[in-house]
């Protein structure tokens, strides 16, 4: 079955540790791969497939000056996924409420 979740790329690009560690980083600031990949004990070329996922979830945006790629954090590309997990927030809400209901009547 072929998912349609828009959600998917996203959680796809946050499933690596390298990939969530890159978003982290953005999150400080824009920087070129360069930069980025000093940060790894991996190849360049690796990084930036990395990289090529986060965008691909639209989780970093690419802008060209001159001859470097800068790479932004795009905050709207959380949303898919916040939107997932928030909607399993009634779930837990309800589950708290009963457990607080158990204890108060002990």
């Amino acid at each position: 079955m072929i998912s349609t979740d828009p959600a998917q790329p996203v959680f796809r690009a946050l499933a690596d540790p390298t990939r969530r560690a890159i978003v982290s980083m953005l999150a400080g600031g824009a920087r070129p791969i360069a930069e980025i990949a000093s940060e790894f004990e991996i190849t360049r070329p690796a990084v930036a497939k990395h990289l090529t996922i986060l965008r691909e979830g639209g989780l970093i945006t690419v802008e060209t000056r001159g001859r470097e790629r800068i790479n932004k954090l795009n905050p709207k590309g959380l949303k898919d996924a916040a939107d997932w997990i928030n909607h399993f927030d009634r779930f837990w809400d309800e589950r708290l409420a009963k457990l607080k209901q158990l204890v108060e009547e002990k």
